[in-house]
């Protein structure tokens, strides 16, 4: 049975806090006297509707089941999204409703694609708005709450299950409310860290707020339209964000254990460390080489941080760019798109199909092939010296093919639902369609084509849009606590 009072309660508190997060929002407005009041209603409606959960959950119980945790994830991503566009819809920078959902689901995701063209003309008051739905999505509506929430009586690792990311879990402590703030912790200092690295860099300090939030959550919503390298026209402050972006794709518990727990050995030994390594060394240089060989672009150093920059943005799925890489050489396009595939480390704040799962396919088709020549020999698969269960391997192919199900279909129903026909565009083609999908899907932000970092996603269609929104919410739910909504076994008694 479901307990819907418990979930009313559980969505009421998480109400509270979106109401919080709109009122330091409209702070923001106060203090560069903008008179932006579209906040007010989003921010009475989210306290009214908070209060009412609560009322409704007095008796609701501890006890939380399974389904009710797969319940609580899927609508506060749906009940945050519909109350955070209000102030996009109200203010009027925003065209229509599809346009204020999807602005708003990509900032939650975490995805970063946009349908704003002049960011520079927005008020301030929406633009950290934009930054804050990044970061508090970054890491997680839920698992960021659930350092709270056991003080109300509810439950934590049902939610937990539900929300986190990554065939394979580490539980830090025992208690996940505890691991939960512990993680948040390292949050939060990594947003720090980065908001005074961009200070001493020489970036505004508005700015440098928003792009340290976009970067930790690995999400790219910026605060200009204009390419970084075109507006601060600073390599020190491209290399700060490479360096963050970075450390924001690594899997949070490995930051936990090597900062708190001194274990620099088990940070380095990890086998989903050393994939993304990997990954990111070696896609960026042969970006770079390629690059550099054409030296019409730009010079060896360039070359470099260019590639580093473009690599790491659209591996750990933040989105942000220095320059359009979609009018970089053609053979460079394939390394892009696989790079915006894989995605960087479970249990990071990226998106994606994450290493840690290309890491296992790779060792059970190297099983595989052990097994075609020697068919008696016992290969179980390892991952930093332990053995992966056949039910985690199951779990991974079923996720591999909804993957490659959702990315499939989801860029043919982009492809025939194709741009608003009011816009004029120069072609909408499959490739296009792929790249947003894919961007969509692995949380990434910018796409292929003409859906590069220099244009918004203003002249998709509606339908467009609220596809590419659902491709999001999938993905960075990772589809299964989605799908499983819409099957009958789930509603089922029992």
């Amino acid at each position: 049975m479901v307990n819907w009072k418990l979930i009313a309660k559980i969505m009421g508190f998480l109400l509270f806090i979106e109401a919080g997060l709109m009122m330091l929002c409209q702070g923001v407005c106060w203090i560069y006297d903008e008179g932006v009041r579209a906040f007010s209603p989003a921010i009475i409606l989210a306290l009214l509707l908070g209060i009412t959960g609560v009322l409704l959950g007095r008796h609701a119980g501890k006890k939380m089941g399974r389904k009710d945790g797969y319940i609580v994830v899927s609508l506060v991503w749906v009940l945050f999204t519909l109350i955070g566009m209000i102030p996009f819809v109200l203010d009027g920078h925003v065209p229509d409703v599809a346009s204020a959902f999807f602005e708003t689901m990509s900032g939650f995701t975490s995805t970063g694609a946009t349908i704003i063209d002049d960011l520079d003309a927005m008020p301030k008051g929406l633009l950290f708005w934009r930054s804050v739905t990044q970061w508090i999505g970054g890491i997680g509506i839920v698992f960021f709450t659930i350092a709270i929430l056991p003080a109300f009586g509810v439950g934590e690792v049902k939610l937990f299950a539900a929300e986190s990311t990554g065939p394979l879990r580490n539980k830090v402590h025992p208690r996940i409310s505890v691991a939960a703030k512990w993680i948040g912790g390292i949050y939060v200092m990594l947003t720090i860290l980065c908001i005074i690295s961009l200070l001493l860099c020489g970036m505004p300090t508005f700015d440098a707020i928003n792009y340290s939030f976009c970067t930790t959550a690995t999400g790219g919503y910026g605060t200009h339209s204009a390419l970084l390298d075109d507006y601060y026209h600073s390599p020190a402050i491209e290399y700060v964000l490479i360096f963050f972006m970075f450390i924001s794709g690594v899997n949070y518990t490995l930051i936990y254990y090597t900062i708190l727990k001194g274990k620099v050995k088990k940070f380095f030994g990890d086998a989903e460390l050393k994939a993304y390594l990997i990954i990111v060394l070696g896609a960026s240089l042969v970006c770079a080489v390629v690059l550099a060989y054409n030296g019409s672009m730009y010079d060896v150093e360039a070359s470099i941080r260019h590639s580093l920059f473009t690599v790491i943005s659209l591996q750990t799925t933040t989105g942000l760019a220095t320059v359009d890489y979609t009018i970089w050489p053609v053979q460079l396009m394939p390394v892009l798109l696989f790079v915006m595939f894989v995605g960087a480390s479970s249990g990071s704040t990226s998106g994606g199909f994450k290493c840690v799962r290309l890491s296992i396919i790779y060792r059970v088709l190297k099983n595989e092939f052990t097994h075609i020549l020697h068919p008696r020999a016992v290969t179980p698969v390892r991952m930093n010296g332990n053995i992966v269960s056949t039910k985690v391997v199951q779990t991974l192919m079923g996720f591999v093919a909804l993957f490659v199900c959702s990315l499939f279909l989801g860029a043919f129903v982009l492809a025939i639902s194709g741009v608003d026909p009011n816009e004029v565009h120069p072609g909408f083609d499959y490739y296009e369609a792929f790249g947003i999908a894919m961007s969509s899907l692995s949380n990434v932000g910018p796409g292929m084509g003409y859906y590069g970092p220099v244009h918004s996603w203003a002249i998709l269609s509606p339908l467009a849009k609220y596809v590419c929104s659902f491709l999001m919410l999938i993905g960075r739910l990772e589809i299964f606590p989605i799908i499983i909504l819409f099957t009958r076994g789930f509603w089922k008694k029992g």
